[in-house]
């Protein structure tokens, strides 16, 4: 594997450098003295970002982009070998590194290097810790995968102590990581275009679990199914949190006011940190605030400290993220693509007072629509009227033989009322005819969706 040496900064080049997280890596290394350029199928706003920082982004990817003197290529994991760069890269025998792999020697150049991970909630977990580092003077580096409103973005440059950054476990991406605190949300079963069952993902959180040292923590949810077999004979010590008393830090007369927000008694490794309140909506919040303060309590951060700036979170683009209202309708946004992601939003939003819950769903991936078809079925149908959208292929270019049409039919199965467009246009249209004052519409799904939301708002 290519080795960077940091005392001696050399030309890097990134095939797909407008990723969230690609993005971050590029500004870091650039203002560590790295000679930083890189390619993009298409312009954006991080894109123009990177640009403005002086960092040169070719639009379209092309072998002739690559420079002569480049050391080093990155490669996302949503480059096929069959891409114009990666064939170059090859042809030029041009030394490599994956984003993981680069991350994990990023990772070493900071005394306490965290990585955040989970099938769900690594972006809201990872910016509830920042905002708590922030808010404690602790001058953290970060990397969030999405956009953090205290930071202006999802990437701050600070000191050596601290470097907080989500860890995917998509293509085994994470085992690359060299965090001293990992952190582990949920296991559940995704991904399945790459692992072959839950058993394969546990067997990769396992994995990740023991790249931890000795001195360093695992800090687990511990109502995980089976939790032994994740963290049994690791070298370094491990922390809980749950809803469950047995667990480490864990929840006490919890409540939930009218925007569904909770507020609870914190009680950490047998005292009480006191009374906590939230100001981002539904039970997946409270459990991603609990590992949160469990990881600051581990830092030695003052209570009150963690208290505020958990207060203080009002949560990152795309994750619930309230976009406006437009006659009387209000326009919510979710990055929600998974079905426990859907129940979990969708749960949430049964708490806010509203008339008809519209949610207008975009399928992400035709292998996670075909391998959870009923599963998306019935957590849409917590939702009063559901529209989808056509499926966003992302990655992928086989259509497995399914559309949006096939999961209409199972919601429709249900009982449940759901509309199917497939275009943008016949969404809008459709909603502005027939959502009324006091309606609560959620655009959903990893893709663009969220245009849906803004082009009724008129942003």
């Amino acid at each position: 594997m290519y080795k960077l040496d940091f005392s001696h900064p050399c030309s890097l080049y990134f095939v797909g450098i407008g990723g969230i997280s690609m993005c971050c890596l590029a500004e870091l290394l650039a203002d560590a003295g790295f000679r930083v350029q890189g390619s993009d199928r298409t312009k954006s706003h991080l894109t123009d970002v990177l640009e403005s920082k002086g960092i040169t982004v070719h639009i379209g990817q092309r072998a002739q982009n690559i420079p002569q003197d480049v050391d080093c290529a990155v490669f996302t994991g949503a480059i096929h070998p069959d891409n114009p760069e990666y064939i170059a890269v090859q042809e030029r025998n041009i030394p490599r590194l994956t984003r993981g792999e680069l991350m994990g020697q990023i990772m070493k150049n900071y005394r306490i290097p965290i990585g955040i991970s989970g099938t769900h909630g690594k972006t809201t977990t990872t910016s509830m810790v920042s905002e708590i580092l922030l808010m404690a003077d602790t001058d953290p580096t970060l990397s969030v995968g999405g956009i953090l409103r205290s930071i202006g973005g999802n990437m701050r440059i600070g000191g050596r102590e601290y470097f907080v950054t989500e860890a995917c476990e998509y293509t085994n991406s994470f085992l690359s990581f060299s965090p001293r605190i990992g952190v582990i949300l949920n296991i559940d079963e995704d991904h399945l275009d790459f692992f072959k069952d839950l058993d394969d993902i546990r067997h990769s959180f396992r994995r990740y679990a023991q790249l931890l040292p000795a001195d360093g923590c695992l800090i687990i949810n511990g109502e995980i199914p089976h939790l032994e077999e994740i963290t049994q004979g690791l070298e370094c010590s491990v922390i809980t949190f749950g809803g469950s008393p047995a667990c480490d830090y864990h929840p006490l007369q919890t409540t939930y006011n009218q925007d569904g927000c909770a507020c609870f008694s914190l009680q950490g490794k047998g005292r009480s940190l006191g009374q906590f309140t939230l100001q981002v909506p539904g039970e997946h919040n409270l459990y991603n605030a609990l590992a949160a303060a469990a990881l600051a309590d581990l830092l030695s951060i003052d209570t009150d400290v963690i208290r505020d700036a958990l207060y203080g979170f009002r949560g990152t683009d795309r994750r619930f993220e309230h976009k406006g209202d437009v006659g009387g309708v209000t326009v919510i946004d979710d990055y929600a693509h998974h079905p426990t992601e859907i129940r979990a939003t969708l749960s949430s939003a049964a708490n806010i007072p509203h008339s008809t819950l519209w949610c207008v769903f975009q399928p992400h991936t035709y292998s996670r629509t075909k391998t959870f078809m009923k599963e998306f079925a019935q957590a849409l149908s917590l939702a009063d009227k559901v529209v989808l959208t056509e499926i966003f292929p992302a990655r992928e270019t086989d259509t497995l033989g399914i559309s949006s049409r096939d999961l209409q039919q199972e919601i429709r199965a249900l009982g449940q009322e759901c509309f199917y467009f497939s275009t943008f246009d016949e969404v809008e249209n459709f909603l502005l005819k027939n959502c009324i004052k006091g309606d609560m519409l959620i655009t959903m799904g990893a893709g663009d969706v969220h245009k849906i939301g803004e082009n009724l708002l008129g942003t």
